[in-house]
């Protein structure tokens, strides 16, 4: 396994994570990096490219294919030793913990030894130069793989992990909920998760561009609509009717268990793409906070 590798982008950089076996929306996302321009050489993923939805082996394979840098996430890591468990960090015996069972036994049996070998391969850490600044890419946290970060969580929590990472900012997932934050002037942006809505009631899924422009960076959430009610239908056909394949069409999650408070009382409230400039911090648009 590579613990760590950098990569330099000249002008945009596309960043998603969390594609959970919904081939349906990663062939949607790859289909809008097109639109913009934007090759997998200027993408990058956070992991977690089977979990939930009905087809991991496909939207696996169509990730390798087209090449995009990814960071191992805590379903990667799993995977690929053949753990009991997705090490998502669930408390034991909670709804996530008895819904991940299903789902991370349905992704064991359809991902094939040589795509196993592979996540087992991928890097913790992928540093990235773009606009005159350095960021790392992570799954969970620096210092572990599966740790949550929401909006509310502390400021503290992650300044202190990018001092331990060396980094101005940080890309992360594994939390499913996109946001922007700057704590301590530094960056750290969770893109959202392509294969499931962000909870906020709306069947959309989420992205997220950095742009290197004059003075620093634009980072910019973006939502992304797709044939939801295709990837649901596939997700019961599989035998996956366990709150998921609801979650597809109504944009709202079947457990809130991993939620902070402040998370769980925006439950349904459709979130607002955002656009900032950093390292000022100012936004660009006159929208809604995430």
């Amino acid at each position: 396994m590579e613990e760590h590798t950098t990569i330099a982008v000249a002008g945009r950089l596309l960043v998603f994570g969390g594609t959970y076996g919904n081939l349906q929306a990663t062939e949607a996302l790859f289909a809008e990096a097109e639109r913009l321009g934007i090759g997998p050489e200027a993408m990058l993923c956070t992991g977690d490219l089977a979990a939930y939805c009905a087809q991991p082996r496909e939207t696996v394979q169509l990730v390798r294919d087209k090449g995009v840098p990814v960071v191992m996430g805590n379903c990667e890591e799993s995977l690929a030793g053949d753990a009991e468990d997705c090490g998502c960090g669930f408390e034991e015996g909670t709804a996530c913990d008895l819904l991940a069972r299903q789902w991370y036994d349905f992704c064991r049996t359809r991902i094939d030894a040589d795509a196993k070998r592979w996540m087992g391969g991928l890097p913790r850490r992928i540093t990235v130069e773009i606009g005159g600044r350095r960021l790392v890419a992570i799954h969970g946290g620096v210092q572990a793989i599966n740790r949550f970060a929401f909006p509310s969580s502390p400021e503290t929590e992650m300044t202190e992990e990018l001092r331990v990472a060396g980094a101005e900012g940080a890309l992360a997932g594994h939390s499913g909920i996109p946001f922007i934050q700057c704590p301590g002037g530094g960056l750290w942006l969770n893109s959202g998760a392509v294969g499931l809505p962000a909870n906020d009631g709306t069947p959309r899924v989420w992205y997220a561009l950095i742009e290197a422009c004059e003075g620093g960076l634009k980072v910019a959430l973006k939502a992304l609509a797709y044939d939801h009610a295709t990837a649901a239908r596939r997700m019961r056909a599989a035998g996956l009717a366990n709150g998921y394949a609801a979650c597809l069409e109504s944009g709202l999650w079947p457990s809130l268990d991993v939620l902070p408070a402040a998370e769980r009382r925006r439950t349904g409230q459709p979130l607002a793409e955002r656009e900032i400039l950093w390292p000022a911090a100012l936004e660009t648009k006159s929208q809604a906070a995430l």
